[in-house]
C-alpha cells in the first residue's frame, strides 16, 4: 500500500463524518466509502462490493438523539483498503474480519470524540457569559469542535493502513491454511449480512399493514429474475451456435425493480385521502386513544414517518 493511498484515506476518514454531520453529501455512507476507497486502492468493484454489502447491514440500523452507533463507513474504508492490497483476503472474508469488528469497535472512538467536544462548548459558555462578549472567539471555538469529530475516524485508520498491514497479511494467511474451516465460515457469514440487514429494516417497518406490496414486490422480483436469466441463458446458446447472431440479452436490471417499487409507492401515497384520520386524533370518549386504530405493536405508523 503507497503512502499516498494511505494519506488520502486518512484524509477522507476525517472528512466523511464532518459530512455526516453537517452536508449529508452520501459520500460518507458506506456504499459511498467503498466507492471512494476503491478509487483509491485501484479496485472499484471490490470496493463497490464491499459498501454495498454494509450498507445493506445497516439499512434498519438508526441513531437517535446523541446516540452512538456502529460505523459502517469507516470499516468499509478499512476492509476496502486490506481485502485489495493483502493477498488472499475476499471481499467476503474482509467484512466479516474487518469491517463488522471496526464498525463496531469505533462506537467506543465515536463516544469519546462526543465527550471531547464538550470541552470547546464549556469554553463557547464561559464566553457568552463575559460581560463583552467576544463573537470571533466564539465562533472559532464552534469551528474547533470538528476536530475531535475527525480525528476520531482519521487517526485509528491512519494507525491500521500504517502498521496494520503485517497482522492482516497473517490472518489472511492463516484463514487460507490452517484455518481454512474458519476462512470459509467468516466467509458465508460477509455474505448473508446484508440479509440482516433486511430483517432489522423489516421488524421496524409497517409489514402487516402493507403485506400485499411485500408479496407483489417478492413475485414481481422473482418471476422478473427468472424470466431474464433464461432470456440471457438463450441469447448465450444461440450466439454460441451461430457466430452471425450479434443481438446482446442483457440480465435484470435491478433499476427497472426499484422503479416499478417507487411506481407502488406513489400509487400508494395518492390513494390516501388527505383528511384521513389517524390514531393520533382519535380520541374514545372516556379521553383515551382508540387502540383499534393501530394494532401493528412494535411497528412504525406511516404519521410517525
Amino acid at each position: 500500500m503507497a503512502w499516498w493511498q494511505i494519506l488520502l484515506l486518512t484524509v477522507y476518514a476525517g472528512l466523511e463524518i464532518l459530512d455526516e454531520l453537517q452536508i449529508y453529501s452520501s459520500l460518507n455512507t458506506p456504499v459511498g466509502a467503498g466507492m471512494i476507497a476503491g478509487i483509491i486502492m485501484g479496485d472499484l468493484q471490490t470496493g463497490l462490493i464491499i459498501g454495498a454489502s454494509m450498507q445493506l447491514m445497516v439499512l434498519g440500523v438508526g441513531t437517535f438523539g446523541g446516540a452512538s452507533k456502529i460505523d459502517a463507513t469507516t470499516g468499509t474504508v478499512l476492509a476496502t483498503a486490506f481485502s485489495t492490497s493483502v493477498k488472499g483476503m475476499s471481499p467476503q472474508t474482509a467484512i466479516s474480519s474487518i469491517a463488522v469488528p471496526v464498525a463496531a469497535i469505533m462506537v467506543e472512538l465515536d463516544v469519546l470524540a462526543r465527550f471531547a467536544n464538550t470541552y470547546f462548548s464549556h469554553r463557547v459558555d464561559h464566553l457568552i457569559d463575559q460581560d463583552k462578549i467576544n463573537y470571533s472567539a466564539v465562533e472559532r471555538n464552534l469551528l474547533y469542535g470538528a476536530i475531535p469529530w475527525a480525528l476520531s475516524r482519521a487517526v485509528p485508520v491512519f494507525i491500521a493502513l500504517a502498521f496494520g498491514r503485517g497482522l492482516v497479511q497473517t490472518i489472511a494467511k492463516a484463514l487460507n491454511g490452517d484455518l481454512m474451516w474458519l476462512g470459509t465460515g467468516l466467509t458465508v457469514a460477509g455474505a448473508t449480512l446484508p440479509a440482516v440487514g433486511f430483517a432489522i429494516l423489516l421488524r421496524y417497518l409497517p409489514v402487516k399493514k402493507h403485506i400485499a406490496y411485500l408479496i407483489l414486490g417478492f413475485t414481481v422480483t422473482t418471476l422478473f429474475s427468472v424470466i431474464f436469466s433464461n432470456i440471457q441463458a438463450l441469447g448465450t446458446g444461440v450466439t454460441a451456435a451461430n457466430k452471425s447472431f450479434t443481438a446482446t440479452f442483457n440480465g435484470l436490471p435491478m433499476l427497472a425493480i426499484a422503479m416499478i417499487g417507487l411506481a407502488l409507492a406513489i400509487l400508494h401515497y395518492k390513494s390516501i385521502p388527505i383528511n384521513k384520520v389517524t390514531a393520533k386524533n382519535v380520541v374514545a370518549p372516556s379521553g383515551n386513544v382508540d387502540s383499534k386504530i393501530n394494532d401493528n405493536k412494535g411497528e412504525i405508523t406511516d404519521d410517525e414517518l
